[in-house]
């Protein structure tokens, strides 16, 4: 097991699952400037960790994230210089979806406790999401004010759809673990006393599958969602040739193999064995 920690966040990788924790409980990890820069700083290092196969983000204490913390952005980054306004907004967007949307190893949040505003955003760039029944969700900015800020507007438009986002944008009302997953914000919704078990095994599942397969399989479909029919069609193919000439395993001959000539596996129900 190895672990780090910065201001801010902290890591601990083990058993092939590295754990990306916000790190700021104190004020229910909300998302702060120093914030940003380091969970771009953890995620690099996750990246490189060949012991890693698979990131969970989650929340230390009770909270996954409550979301921007509004002094540290509005009172003290908007009064400042506007190079300094940029910089904090480029910052946010880089970890939060140019990072972790298109990270190379597969990427689940755990929801552990609240929800709020800006925290969309990286829970929706996660590839997979489990939340706890009890977790708290919300879009409080219409409360004090503004709408919702970055890119929360348009992580809802992937996930939920326009009524449920729309709803929930002017009423600032909050909703559960349950109604997310019903809503499709989260893949599942289970006990918080069975959360961590629940994605220790959806962890351990997607570490059974070939990594450079998983990789193509994955930001091949998010790139190719915003191409159009025959761009994606290209796309794709390229990115199936992409897989095989980056596997060293030859992952496909194998598979194949065990399929068609050994007979031992049944691709609809298993992952072929790597060895």
């Amino acid at each position: 097991m190895s672990e780090q920690e910065w201001e801010t966040v902290r890591t601990t990788v083990a058993d092939g699952i590295g754990w990306l924790e916000f790190n700021r409980p104190d004020k229910r990890n909300a998302m702060s400037p120093q914030l940003n820069v380091d969970m771009a700083e953890a995620l690099h290092a996750l990246d490189r960790d060949d012991a890693c196969g698979v990131v969970v983000l989650t929340g230390a204490g009770d909270a996954w994230s409550a979301g921007m913390d509004l002094k540290e952005y509005f009172r003290e980054v908007d009064g400042g210089p506007l190079w300094r306004q940029r910089e904090v907004r480029e910052q946010s967007q880089t970890w939060q979806f140019r990072i972790l949307r298109h990270f190379s190893k597969p990427t689940i949040a755990m929801v552990n406790g609240w929800c709020f505003g800006g925290a969309f955003i990286p829970l929706v760039s996660c590839d997979l999401a489990i939340a706890a029944d009890e977790a708290t969700f919300g879009l409080s900015e219409i409360n004090w004010g503004i709408p919702p800020g970055g890119m929360v507007s348009r992580c809802l438009a992937d996930t939920v759809g326009s009524r449920q986002a729309l709803w929930y944008i002017m009423t600032g009302e909050t909703f559960d673990g349950r109604r997310a997953a019903e809503m499709n914000l989260v893949n599942k919704s289970v006990p918080l006393d069975q959360l961590r078990d629940e994605t220790v095994t959806l962890a351990k599942t997607l570490l059974d599958k070939n990594p450079v397969v998983m990789d193509a399989a994955k930001n091949g479909y998010k790139h190719a969602a915003e191409m159009s029919w025959e761009g994606a069609l290209d796309y794709l193919y390229a990115k199936l040739e992409q897989s095989q000439f980056n596997d060293r395993s030859k992952g496909r001959e194998e598979g194949l193999k065990q399929f068609l000539d050994d007979k031992a596996i049944r691709p609809g129900l298993q992952a072929y064995n790597k060895g």
